[in-house]
Protein backbone atom coordinates (compact mmCIF):
# COMPACT_ATOMS: atom_id res chain seq x y z
CA UNK A 1 0.00 0.00 0.00
CA UNK A 2 1.18 3.65 -0.72
CA UNK A 3 0.77 6.53 2.23
CA UNK A 4 2.01 9.92 1.65
CA UNK A 5 4.18 10.97 4.69
CA UNK A 6 3.82 15.08 5.27
CA UNK A 7 6.31 17.54 5.98
CA UNK A 8 5.62 20.15 8.97
CA UNK A 9 6.87 23.18 10.03
CA UNK A 10 6.38 24.90 13.28
CA UNK A 11 4.71 28.11 13.81
CA UNK A 12 5.66 28.70 17.50
CA UNK A 13 8.69 27.18 18.99
CA UNK A 14 9.57 27.59 22.83
CA UNK A 15 12.22 25.74 24.88
CA UNK A 16 10.42 26.15 28.32
CA UNK A 17 12.55 24.00 30.49
CA UNK A 18 15.13 20.86 30.46
CA UNK A 19 14.44 17.15 32.35
CA UNK A 20 16.66 15.60 34.16
CA UNK A 21 17.76 13.38 31.65
CA UNK A 22 18.82 16.64 29.41
CA UNK A 23 15.61 16.79 27.04
CA UNK A 24 14.18 20.24 26.11
CA UNK A 25 10.43 20.37 27.39
CA UNK A 26 8.67 22.14 24.26
CA UNK A 27 6.43 24.82 23.52
CA UNK A 28 5.36 23.90 19.78
CA UNK A 29 2.63 25.18 17.33
CA UNK A 30 3.07 22.29 14.59
CA UNK A 31 1.13 22.48 11.04
CA UNK A 32 1.39 20.00 8.76
CA UNK A 33 2.06 21.31 5.07
CA UNK A 34 1.11 19.69 1.51
CA UNK A 35 4.93 18.40 1.13
CA UNK A 36 5.32 14.58 1.19
CA UNK A 37 7.61 11.71 1.06
CA UNK A 38 5.37 8.77 -0.58
CA UNK A 39 6.00 5.61 1.35
CA UNK A 40 5.19 2.17 -0.55
CA UNK A 41 4.76 -0.68 2.27
CA UNK A 42 3.96 -4.29 1.47
CA UNK A 43 4.01 -7.72 3.45
CA UNK A 44 6.80 -9.66 2.40
CA UNK A 45 8.02 -13.22 4.37
CA UNK A 46 10.35 -12.06 6.76
CA UNK A 47 12.52 -8.88 7.91
CA UNK A 48 12.86 -5.44 7.33
CA UNK A 49 13.99 -4.37 3.29
CA UNK A 50 13.99 -0.77 3.03
CA UNK A 51 14.75 1.20 -0.76
CA UNK A 52 15.14 4.74 -1.22
CA UNK A 53 15.63 7.50 -4.52
CA UNK A 54 17.90 9.22 -3.14
CA UNK A 55 21.11 7.60 -2.43
CA UNK A 56 22.63 9.62 0.41
CA UNK A 57 19.39 8.23 2.59
CA UNK A 58 20.27 5.02 5.17
CA UNK A 59 18.54 1.86 4.15
CA UNK A 60 19.54 -0.24 7.50
CA UNK A 61 18.49 0.04 10.79
CA UNK A 62 19.57 4.15 10.91
CA UNK A 63 16.60 4.57 9.36
CA UNK A 64 13.37 5.80 11.06
CA UNK A 65 11.40 3.84 8.76
CA UNK A 66 12.94 0.71 9.77
CA UNK A 67 12.80 1.51 13.37
CA UNK A 68 9.07 2.40 13.02
CA UNK A 69 8.80 -1.48 11.39
CA UNK A 70 10.52 -2.79 13.47
CA UNK A 71 9.16 -1.34 16.91
CA UNK A 72 5.40 -2.30 15.62
CA UNK A 73 6.53 -5.62 14.88
CA UNK A 74 8.45 -6.29 17.93
CA UNK A 75 5.48 -4.88 20.22
CA UNK A 76 2.08 -6.63 18.29
CA UNK A 77 4.10 -9.51 17.81
CA UNK A 78 4.10 -9.22 14.11
CA UNK A 79 6.37 -12.77 12.51
CA UNK A 80 5.83 -11.62 9.08
CA UNK A 81 8.10 -8.73 7.51
CA UNK A 82 8.09 -5.72 4.85
CA UNK A 83 9.63 -4.16 2.28
CA UNK A 84 9.17 -0.36 2.46
CA UNK A 85 10.32 1.67 -0.88
CA UNK A 86 10.93 5.92 -0.19
CA UNK A 87 10.09 7.97 -2.35
CA UNK A 88 11.99 11.54 -0.45
CA UNK A 89 10.76 15.19 -1.85
CA UNK A 90 11.21 16.15 1.95
CA UNK A 91 14.39 17.49 2.10
CA UNK A 92 16.73 15.91 5.07
CA UNK A 93 17.99 17.77 7.63
CA UNK A 94 16.21 20.56 7.13
CA UNK A 95 13.69 21.15 10.26
CA UNK A 96 10.93 19.91 8.26
CA UNK A 97 9.88 16.68 10.20
CA UNK A 98 10.47 14.23 7.03
CA UNK A 99 12.29 11.24 9.16
CA UNK A 100 9.62 11.71 11.65
CA UNK A 101 6.70 12.12 8.99
CA UNK A 102 7.80 8.68 7.19
CA UNK A 103 8.38 6.89 10.70
CA UNK A 104 4.77 7.88 11.45
CA UNK A 105 3.24 6.41 8.17
CA UNK A 106 5.13 3.37 8.48
CA UNK A 107 3.50 2.90 12.07
CA UNK A 108 -0.12 3.90 10.35
CA UNK A 109 0.72 1.79 7.10
CA UNK A 110 1.82 -1.46 9.33
CA UNK A 111 -1.72 -0.88 11.68
CA UNK A 112 -3.91 -1.53 8.59
CA UNK A 113 -1.54 -4.19 6.80
CA UNK A 114 -1.54 -6.26 9.73
CA UNK A 115 -5.14 -5.61 10.95
CA UNK A 116 -3.91 -4.15 14.47
CA UNK A 117 -6.86 -2.67 16.01
CA UNK A 118 -5.51 0.04 17.84
CA UNK A 119 -5.43 3.90 17.83
CA UNK A 120 -3.72 6.70 16.82
CA UNK A 121 -2.62 7.57 20.85
CA UNK A 122 -1.18 4.25 21.47
CA UNK A 123 0.61 4.90 17.79
CA UNK A 124 1.79 8.23 18.92
CA UNK A 125 2.89 6.44 22.17
CA UNK A 126 4.99 3.45 20.24
CA UNK A 127 5.95 7.02 18.08
CA UNK A 128 7.70 8.92 20.60
CA UNK A 129 10.02 6.13 21.06
CA UNK A 130 11.48 6.93 17.67
CA UNK A 131 11.66 10.78 17.47
CA UNK A 132 9.88 13.20 19.35
CA UNK A 133 8.40 14.90 15.94
CA UNK A 134 6.10 11.14 15.34
CA UNK A 135 3.77 11.39 17.58
CA UNK A 136 2.28 14.57 15.75
CA UNK A 137 2.75 13.04 12.36
CA UNK A 138 1.40 10.67 12.85
CA UNK A 139 -2.39 12.75 13.19
CA UNK A 140 -1.06 16.31 11.44
CA UNK A 141 -3.02 19.06 10.82
CA UNK A 142 -2.78 21.86 13.41
CA UNK A 143 -1.34 21.20 17.26
CA UNK A 144 -0.02 22.22 20.51
CA UNK A 145 2.63 20.21 21.38
CA UNK A 146 4.45 20.19 24.50
CA UNK A 147 6.39 18.13 27.21
CA UNK A 148 9.06 16.73 24.45
CA UNK A 149 6.75 16.86 21.67
CA UNK A 150 4.87 13.80 22.80
CA UNK A 151 2.04 15.78 24.41
CA UNK A 152 -0.42 17.03 21.42
CA UNK A 153 -3.63 19.17 21.95
CA UNK A 154 -5.50 19.68 18.14
CA UNK A 155 -5.94 23.06 17.57
CA UNK A 156 -8.65 24.34 15.18
CA UNK A 157 -7.22 24.04 11.67
CA UNK A 158 -5.29 27.12 10.09
CA UNK A 159 -5.24 25.47 6.76
CA UNK A 160 -5.12 26.25 2.93
CA UNK A 161 -2.75 28.60 3.82
CA UNK A 162 0.24 29.85 1.02
CA UNK A 163 3.63 29.50 1.73
CA UNK A 164 6.80 28.95 0.13
CA UNK A 165 9.73 26.74 1.72
CA UNK A 166 13.65 27.14 0.96
CA UNK A 167 16.17 24.90 2.50
CA UNK A 168 19.56 25.91 1.46
CA UNK A 169 22.42 23.95 0.02
CA UNK A 170 22.99 22.54 4.15
CA UNK A 171 21.97 20.30 6.49
CA UNK A 172 21.50 21.37 10.36
CA UNK A 173 22.48 18.90 13.05
CA UNK A 174 19.05 19.19 15.85
CA UNK A 175 21.41 18.21 18.32
CA UNK A 176 24.26 20.68 17.70
CA UNK A 177 21.48 23.55 17.94
CA UNK A 178 20.12 22.30 21.02
CA UNK A 179 23.02 22.20 23.21
CA UNK A 180 24.19 25.36 21.41
CA UNK A 181 20.97 26.92 22.67
CA UNK A 182 22.01 26.02 26.70
CA UNK A 183 24.82 28.03 25.92
CA UNK A 184 22.93 31.24 25.03
CA UNK A 185 23.03 34.10 28.06
CA UNK A 186 19.55 35.25 27.28
CA UNK A 187 16.72 34.60 24.24
CA UNK A 188 13.67 36.58 23.33
CA UNK A 189 10.58 34.72 23.94
CA UNK A 190 7.89 34.45 22.34
CA UNK A 191 4.26 36.10 22.79
CA UNK A 192 2.66 32.16 23.17
CA UNK A 193 -0.91 33.83 24.18
CA UNK A 194 -1.34 35.66 21.05
CA UNK A 195 0.36 33.38 18.47
CA UNK A 196 -1.82 30.83 19.90
CA UNK A 197 -5.01 33.04 19.91
CA UNK A 198 -4.52 34.07 16.05
CA UNK A 199 -4.05 30.57 15.01
CA UNK A 200 -7.60 29.45 16.57
CA UNK A 201 -8.94 32.78 14.81
CA UNK A 202 -7.30 31.62 11.52
CA UNK A 203 -5.77 35.38 11.79
CA UNK A 204 -2.76 34.88 8.82
CA UNK A 205 -1.27 38.35 9.65
CA UNK A 206 -1.22 38.41 12.80
CA UNK A 207 0.24 35.07 13.00
CA UNK A 208 2.88 35.81 10.23
CA UNK A 209 3.60 38.94 12.32
CA UNK A 210 3.88 37.24 15.94
CA UNK A 211 5.21 33.66 14.99
CA UNK A 212 8.39 32.77 16.58
CA UNK A 213 11.66 30.57 17.12
CA UNK A 214 13.93 30.49 19.90
CA UNK A 215 16.31 28.42 18.58
CA UNK A 216 16.81 30.69 15.10
CA UNK A 217 19.30 32.66 17.41
CA UNK A 218 21.61 29.63 17.33
CA UNK A 219 21.09 28.38 14.07
CA UNK A 220 21.41 32.03 11.88
CA UNK A 221 24.28 32.53 14.26
CA UNK A 222 26.63 30.02 12.84
CA UNK A 223 24.66 30.18 9.16
CA UNK A 224 23.78 33.97 8.53
CA UNK A 225 22.38 33.24 5.21
CA UNK A 226 19.35 32.01 6.72
CA UNK A 227 18.51 35.39 8.11
CA UNK A 228 19.12 36.79 4.42
CA UNK A 229 16.82 34.03 2.97
CA UNK A 230 13.83 35.38 5.60
CA UNK A 231 15.02 38.80 4.18
CA UNK A 232 14.60 38.12 0.77
CA UNK A 233 11.56 36.56 1.14
CA UNK A 234 9.23 39.69 2.80
CA UNK A 235 11.28 41.53 -0.09
CA UNK A 236 9.28 39.23 -2.65
CA UNK A 237 6.35 40.15 -0.68
CA UNK A 238 5.51 37.61 2.22
CA UNK A 239 3.70 38.53 4.87
CA UNK A 240 6.01 36.87 7.40
CA UNK A 241 9.18 34.40 7.27
CA UNK A 242 10.73 32.40 9.82
CA UNK A 243 13.16 29.16 10.18
CA UNK A 244 11.31 25.60 11.09
CA UNK A 245 12.40 23.53 13.40
CA UNK A 246 16.18 23.56 14.43
CA UNK A 247 16.52 24.57 10.32
CA UNK A 248 18.07 25.47 8.13
CA UNK A 249 14.63 25.76 6.12
CA UNK A 250 12.32 28.84 6.13
CA UNK A 251 8.86 29.43 5.31
CA UNK A 252 6.83 32.59 4.22
CA UNK A 253 3.25 33.02 4.57
CA UNK A 254 1.73 34.87 1.20
CA UNK A 255 -1.53 36.51 1.28
CA UNK A 256 -2.15 35.13 -1.92
CA UNK A 257 -0.92 32.18 -4.73
CA UNK A 258 0.05 35.12 -7.03
CA UNK A 259 2.44 36.74 -4.76
CA UNK A 260 4.12 33.75 -3.46
CA UNK A 261 4.41 32.17 -7.12
CA UNK A 262 6.75 35.23 -7.45
CA UNK A 263 8.47 34.82 -4.28
CA UNK A 264 9.00 30.89 -5.11
CA UNK A 265 10.36 31.60 -8.93
CA UNK A 266 12.59 34.05 -7.41
CA UNK A 267 14.15 32.16 -4.53
CA UNK A 268 14.52 28.85 -7.15
CA UNK A 269 17.07 30.93 -8.99
CA UNK A 270 19.34 30.29 -6.02
CA UNK A 271 17.71 27.49 -4.30
CA UNK A 272 16.81 24.54 -5.93
CA UNK A 273 14.88 22.93 -2.83
CA UNK A 274 12.40 25.67 -2.75
CA UNK A 275 8.74 24.82 -2.74
CA UNK A 276 5.12 26.60 -3.17
CA UNK A 277 3.05 24.69 -0.83
CA UNK A 278 0.06 25.14 1.62
CA UNK A 279 -0.94 24.08 5.00
CA UNK A 280 -3.43 21.51 5.40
Amino acid sequence: MKIKAYAKINILLDIVGIKENGYHLLEMIMQSIDLYDVIDINKIEKGIKIKCNKSYIPVNNKNIAYKAAELFMKTYGINEGVSINIYKNIPTSAGLGGGSADGAAVLKAMRKIFNVDISNKELEELGVKIGADVPFCVSGGTALCEGIGEIITPMSKFQNKILVVVKPKFGVSTKWVYSEYDNLNSVKKPETEKILNAVKNDDLKLVSSKMANVLEEVTINKYGIIDGIKKDMLKFGALGAMMSGSGPSVFAFFEDSLSAQRCFEKMKENYPETFITRTI
